[in-house]
């Protein structure tokens, strides 16, 4: 599996609190993460790590499995952000420092034809490949609920000065409904994970282009859509992470 992982602080956050992580279980199997913290007095970037820290902690118990289903995919990716969501809380509930910190996340698991993917908040998994680019997570936020009920268009949606209030986060509450998927995964595709800093300035119509662009390695791409994010403003810390099936032959970017 070819990966690329990039994160900047952006132009105008003075801490990143964007985390990001990619392994590998036995075989051909690739886990990927983005999560992206919130809360006051750097308590944001210490939920983000923390999730980020137990959700890989909990599959490098799984570390020895050459093979999984997707349903035992599923049941994994559910476990490990759930012991996120609980850890998360319990430190808000024993730090007054850390009261009201969570995270979002999303994550895959890339399974041989198949990809797993679970997320809570506003953080999104897209697929770019021969039948265009799809968003594949739905973001749990304000804004999104308003679309859904008619009561703002997607456009209106973009510039809406609530679109960051979130519906659901980890760490926030003792327990929440995560939201697990699997999709049928072709050699050709590229996944994307990334936080909201990236499409809060990068339209989806320039992202698909770089992401599509064949005279780009991975990590070139990876880097073309942060720079596009801090020429849209860089009003946020920006996170990319890029997957893609290595062929036979080839060679570049980063393994996992």
């Amino acid at each position: 599996m070819l990966t690329a992982t990039l994160s900047n602080i952006g132009r105008v956050r003075q801490v990143n609190e964007d985390q990001c992580w990619v392994g590998a279980l036995g075989g051909d199997i690739a886990i990927a993460m983005v999560a992206d913290g919130m809360g006051g007095h750097q308590a944001g970037d210490v939920a983000s790590q923390t999730a980020v820290d137990t959700f890989r902690g909990a599959f490098e118990q799984h570390a020895d499995k050459a093979s999984l289903s997707a349903a035992e995919g599923k049941m994994l990716i559910r476990q490990a952000i759930a012991e996120a969501n609980e850890t998360i809380y319990a430190m808000a509930s024993r730090n007054e420092r850390y009261h009201n910190m969570g995270t979002t996340v999303v994550a895959v698991l890339m399974l041989p034809g198949t990809a797993v993917i679970g997320h809570v908040g506003d953080s999104r998994a897209y697929r770019i490949g021969g039948n265009g680019m799809e968003q594949l997570t739905m973001d749990h936020s304000l804004v999104n609920e308003l679309v859904k009920s008619g009561q703002l268009s997607a456009e209106e949606a973009v510039h809406h000065p609530r679109r960051n209030v979130l519906t659901r986060a980890i760490g926030t509450d003792p327990e929440v409904e995560i939201d697990v998927q699997s999709i049928e995964w072709y050699p050709e595709d590229v996944l994307l994970l990334c936080s909201d800093g990236l499409t809060n300035m990068v339209s989806e119509g320039q992202i698909a282009e770089v992401v599509a662009d064949p005279s780009q390695e991975l990590e070139a791409k990876a880097d073309h859509l942060i720079q596009l994010a801090l020429e849209g403003g860089g009003d946020d810390n920006i996170t990319v992470v890029l997957l893609q099936e290595q062929r036979t032959g080839e060679a570049r970017g980063a393994s996992a």
